[in-house]
């Protein structure tokens, strides 16, 4: 290990550390100010806002991670080619654009902390200390580069990036308009870069917004960086975090084990019981963990071996965890539905009620799926626990947490962030009283505070994106193209669901999410489709992208952790991904009959 690496890596623990402390104090507020109201009937001046500002602060830290790891976004869609010059050529497009995207971030965050004066309306912190943090964040994430790329002897490509970047921004910054285009169609070339260049989303998404200035964009650098800021602090995403933090929580306190055998023991017995013991398990820690991403992985190392054991090939095995991982994005609580909420302003409680219905239609066509590829099969466990009230009772914890986060919203008894609080609180609890490992706990916390950055940093860096596509007109011409297809919420809606699977192809539903549903919901809702109806729609549709190559997001998450081979997986998961796309037509030709009659 060279004394590039050693270096590097006490940064990065460092900021990992610093995101798992700022998310457990996130954790203790959040929790106070819910536990206040409920029991005293009262509040506290200023939590609120303090909430947001430290959820900037946990994005800021965790952004110099984000560039390598889990938490990359990246898409890659020619994985490794023998052609050395060519993946040359793609790594050091893609690190300029990394590069490119903390410079930045820097230069846009010093100018707005110069730039903007007064002070947040409770705490009295001086607004410029926001925009200052960004440009912090900047230099760090050039800093961690740096050290990486040298640790790793990638000094040609550091020094060939770092020069490319700084090329562009010194374009930018000059106040030229060298690209005779729209800014929106500069920033549209600048994505499509970073997806084929396999660069990491949330620095794609920054640079687009960034390198728009060269083709005459309204928003400058400081407006650029209180824009991105803007999206970041919504008091909404702070739901988040903490659905992450509890379902990382749930897999350490070993409530996840329970959840297991709780599933084996009502449906185990079955014909591909333990196919369907998969997917009942996904059921119930969808009620937890809103992440699909964090079931693909728990699965993967729960059950690949066991399935493998009871006669089931491995893609076989390794296709039903990936498919059914969809359902965590679509039954409530559900982050891709907080992430939508943030970028329509649709209402949170409807669409995570029209998820929990959605996801339980998906499970029962998967449940058929998978008992009608296993037909040929003896696959029941060898030794199935029966039901007992001790196993109920060792799953109820669980229980009691869905319905605190389910019942708690709908019935409005908290508002989305107070349950995501008090689910994680629940969580911490029980991995307490179950005296699970602290080293465990702790790395839950800087895992969910890290994963939190790189989300809450993709969907700040999407907003410039979206006023871009406003002020471009391109959000009118998309509502246009899609009601030229006739006034008919038909083929609006067959129109927009053949959008939004090419879209899953190549975009990470976040992505797809923020970018493409202020988009397509003025057209639904233009031809009476029902708002939230649509959102359900959209959400389902792209999670389905998760599964589809060449990117399928889940199952490179179990291929990953498996060892199995992408390519063979995506063979292997073709019967479920058939059941899961006849689900989405049957459910948006339902929703399009209601439209069509209810304007009739």
């Amino acid at each position: 290990m060279t004394r590039y690496a050693s270096l590097m890596q006490l940064p990065a623990r460092l900021l990992g550390a610093a995101c798992g402390v700022v998310l457990a104090l996130l954790l203790a507020i959040a929790t106070g100010i819910a536990l206040q109201r409920y029991l005293l009937g009262s509040g506290h001046i200023g939590a609120e806002e303090a909430l947001v500002w430290l959820l900037l602060l946990l994005a800021c830290l965790g952004f110099p991670l984000v560039a390598s790891g889990t938490f990359s976004m990246r898409i890659d869609l020619f994985g490794d080619t023998p052609d050395s010059s060519w993946q040359f050529l793609r790594a050091l497009i893609a690190e300029a654009i990394v590069l490119g995207a903390c410079l930045a971030l820097v230069s846009s965050g010093i100018k707005a902390a110069s730039h903007i004066g007064g002070t947040s309306p409770t705490l009295g912190l001086g607004e410029w200390i926001r925009p200052a943090a960004l440009a912090l964040s900047g230099i760090a994430a050039l800093a961690l580069r740096f050290l990486t790329l040298l640790s790793e002897g990638c000094g040609r490509r550091l020094m060939g990036a770092f020069a490319i970047a700084i090329a562009a921004w010194a374009v930018v910054v000059s106040g030229a308009t060298p690209l005779p285009m729209p800014p929106s169609l500069a920033a549209a070339g600048v994505i499509v870069l970073g997806i084929l260049v396999a660069a990491p989303l949330p620095h794609v998404f920054i640079l687009a917004g960034h390198l728009a200035l060269a083709a005459g964009s309204a928003l400058v650098e400081p407006a650029l960086a209180l824009s991105l800021l803007s999206g970041m602090g919504r008091y909404l995403l702070l739901a988040i975090p903490f659905f992450l933090l509890a379902g990382g929580l749930l897999i350490v306190s070993g409530m996840g084990n329970d959840l297991v055998r709780f599933a084996a023991a009502l449906v185990g017995a079955r014909r591909a019981g333990l196919g369907q013991t998969v997917l009942l398990t996904s059921v119930l820690f969808s009620g937890i963990s809103g992440s699909s991403i964090a079931n693909a992985a728990f699965s993967s190392k729960t059950f690949l071996r066991p399935l493998v054991e009871q006669g089931y090939a491995p893609e076989r095995a390794g296709g039903i965890i990936a498919a059914t991982a969809v359902l965590d994005n679509i039954i409530p609580p559900s982050i891709a539905f907080f992430i939508l909420a943030t970028a329509t302003n649709l209402p949170v409680g409807p669409l995570l009620v029209g998820g929990l219905f959605a996801g339980l239609l998906l499970a029962v066509v998967l449940a058929i799926a998978i008992h009608l590829t296993m037909r040929d099969r003896v696959v029941a466990p060898r030794e199935v626990t029966p039901l007992s009230g001790r196993l109920a009772l060792r799953a109820m914890p669980v229980f009691g947490l869905g319905l605190i986060v389910v019942a708690g919203i709908r019935f409005g008894l908290v508002t989305p962030t107070e349950a995501a609080a008090l689910a994680a609180a629940y969580t911490l609890a029980a991995a307490l009283l179950m005296r699970s490992q602290l080293g465990g706990i702790a790395a839950a916390f800087i895992q969910a505070g890290t994963e939190t950055a790189a989300i809450i940093v993709l969907i700040g860096a999407a907003t410039p994106l979206s006023f871009l596509l406003a002020t471009d007109g391109v959000s009118g011409a998309a509502a246009r193209l899609a009601l030229s297809w006739g006034e008919n919420p038909f083929m609006v809606m067959l129109a927009a669901n053949l959008l939004l699977l090419a879209v899953g192809l190549v975009l990470d539903i976040g992505a797809a999410i923020l970018l493409f549903a202020p988009i397509l919901l003025p057209a639904a809702i233009a031809v009476g489709i029902d708002p939230v109806h649509f959102g359900v729609i959209l959400v389902v549709n792209l999670m389905i992208g998760g599964l589809t190559p060449p990117v399928g997001i889940l199952v490179q998450v179990v291929s990953a952790t498996t060892g199995l081979p992408a390519i063979h997986l995506f063979r292997a998961i073709l019967p479920y991904l058939a059941a899961l796309l006849a689900a989405l037509f049957s459910m948006g030709i339902g929703i399009a009959a209601h439209a069509y009659f209810s304007l009739t």
